[in-house]
């Protein structure tokens, strides 16, 4: 009875909520693998002897970790630590990516009104040659022609 009431407790008090039958999976699964030693059992393995799910598996084993906090220390040498944030790499954000955001957004700026207008529809908004032929009252054909002559046009200002 003491041994059910620290399980609940535990189980309970746990920084985040999680099922009950989860977490006895992950109980039942944490002592599989104690029992197995030093032989590796795998979560199809476990999933087998506990007539469950792999994936059932996976998230009941992930439920019982707890969760890092970004700023928790994961180096620390002479009063100088690393936390977890700073290990976390942006990669919408590169170096790369900004230079070329600003290649072409000077090469958009380089354009005339009218290709600047119809490269606008056509990449930003997603509109087809057809809704832009007819928005701005040319035929497709000029549309085409138009945006192809753009696209050179930026290309040779990026590559400058």
């Amino acid at each position: 009875m003491i041994i059910g009431e620290i399980r609940r407790y535990l189980r309970d008090n746990s920084t985040l909520r999680v099922s009950r039958s989860l977490k006895d999976i992950a109980y039942k699964a944490l002592k599989l693998k104690e029992l197995a030693g030093n032989e590796l059992l795998s979560n199809e393995q476990i999933a087998a002897a506990l007539e469950t799910s792999v994936a059932e598996v996976d998230m009941a084993l992930e439920s019982v970790i707890e969760p890092f906090s970004l700023y928790d220390s994961v180096y620390s040498e002479s009063g100088e630590s690393v936390i977890l944030l700073d290990q976390i790499q942006d990669t919408n954000s590169t170096e790369d990516i900004w230079v070329e955001k600003i290649a072409l957004v000077e090469a958009i700026k380089s354009l005339n009104e009218k290709e600047r207008s119809i490269v606008d529809m056509r990449y930003y908004q997603g509109k087809t040659q057809i809704e832009v032929a007819e928005e701005i009252g040319i035929s497709q054909a000029q549309v085409s022609r138009i945006e192809k002559n753009a696209i050179e046009h930026m290309k040779k200002q990026i590559l400058i």
